[in-house]
């Protein structure tokens, strides 16, 4: 099969689950309401591509390459951003559900999560800094190792960070979430 660039096309309702994505290099393209469920999209690169109320949920990302991408009102559960190829990487999360995904190892910085559902994400040993991660849950997500400095997580909810394994400096947060922080001590903190 050949490798070809595909540039400036919109591609509406595609179901990928039934015919398999060209492989190449989609540059400036839009994607919606297609279904990537499951599907096959190791090697492919993406730039400045938009992803609009998509089903990319287990989709094969091994090797695939997302620079200026932006994801929104996509369903993401069980994706492994951890396989995917690291170098330019620059993701932008809008109104997606990503849960149990993984972005173990992987470098974030400056990428932007905002009314995002992250719940059981793994961040282990990811670099964060300078992250936005404006109005998102983070029930049960995983923050192990995880460079988090001047990170913004001022209206995250629902977070667990261990101050004393994670670099947390210059990071910012608000109350009442910020007792996340403290979650390891088991203690009972009042609000007034």
């Amino acid at each position: 099969m050949q490798y070809q660039v595909i540039e400036d096309q919109e591609f509406n309702k595609v179901d990928y689950t039934k015919i398999a994505i060209q492989k190449g290099e989609y540059e400036l393209c839009t994607f919606t309401g297609c279904d990537f469920s499951n599907s096959e999209l190791s090697k492919i690169k993406f730039i400045e591509c938009e992803f609009v109320g998509c089903n990319l949920s287990s989709a094969n990302i091994f090797g695939t390459s997302f620079q200026e991408v932006k994801f929104e009102e996509c369903k993401m559960l069980g994706i492994r951003f951890d396989l995917s190829d690291g170098f330019g990487l620059a993701i932008e999360f809008t109104k997606c559900q990503l849960d149990h995904s993984s972005f173990y190892q992987v470098k974030l910085t400056n990428s932007i999560f905002l009314d995002c559902k992250l719940i059981e994400v793994d961040f282990t040993e990811a670099n964060l800094s300078s992250i936005k991660i404006d109005n998102c849950d983070l029930a049960g997500a995983v923050f192990e190792r995880t460079n988090l400095e001047k990170a913004n997580f001022s209206t995250a909810f629902n977070y667990s960070i261990d101050p004393e394994i994670n670099k947390l400096k210059g990071a910012s947060f608000s109350m009442p979430a910020i007792t996340g922080l403290l979650d390891k001590y088991q203690l009972k903190i009042g609000i007034q």
